[in-house]
């Protein structure tokens, strides 16, 4: 089951992007599943799961934090009451980590290797406790930068995912995560990720879907 864990649409307002442009591009490509994981709110993205049911496709939903080490992928919360900073940006990681944690979800450093000033975890990421897997794929990152993420997962004995990242349409899908389990919901994405049983790649479907416009366009 190929699942793209990192995907932000129009209410994460950095984009443009319609809910129901990712998902039908999602399935077009024979993504079985999204995650929406818009910036700082996880209440943001409740629009898009009567999107998902419309279009016959599952909408997993989670959060990307700003922490003052990087971004973090929390998955497994509920509502907003995960933030008790009263603000969005740099955020505690450490505080961050063990606040997700104390309420049931995961945390997964986004794009670790990606630097964006001051805010960068990259080797850092070695000495980070308690995270469960670490985000190795990543649409917009370098071919460097995921080399990186996938060997310090390999260093930290983690699972890795993978995610578009997308934040337009186009986007969706170049790199995601191949579970094992069947995930119906979100108890068992956190399951499976806990156990292991996922690999991030980049998706096979979105090269073969390339491939195929290119050789319309000759």
């Amino acid at each position: 089951m190929w699942i793209d864990t990192h995907c932000h649409t129009k209410y994460s307002y950095d984009n443009w992007l319609e809910p129901v442009d990712l998902i039908r591009r999602a399935k077009w490509l024979g993504i079985d599943a999204v995650c929406i994981t818009e910036h700082y709110s996880y209440e943001a993205s409740e629009p898009v799961l009567q999107v998902g049911q419309d279009e016959g496709l599952l909408v997993l939903r989670g959060v990307e934090i700003a922490t003052d080490r990087g971004h973090l992928l929390a998955y497994g919360v509920q509502d907003d009451g995960w933030n008790t900073w009263n603000r969005d940006n740099y955020l505690p990681m450490h505080e961050v980590i063990a606040r997700i944690n104390e309420l049931g979800g995961l945390c997964v450093p986004a794009h670790p290797f990606r630097q964006v000033g001051l805010a960068s975890l990259c080797a850092g990421i070695l000495d980070l406790q308690g995270i469960a897997a670490v985000e190795t794929h990543n649409g917009n990152n370098s071919v460097e930068d995921d080399r990186l993420a996938q060997s310090a997962a390999q260093l930290l004995g983690l699972p890795a995912l993978g995610g578009s990242d997308c934040h337009k349409s186009a986007a969706v899908g170049r790199c995601a995560t191949e579970f094992t389990d069947d995930i119906r919901c979100m108890a068992d994405f956190i399951a499976a990720v806990r156990a292991g049983h996922c690999q991030a790649h980049y998706y096979p479907g979105y090269a073969a879907h390339g491939s195929a416009r290119s050789a319309l366009a000759g």
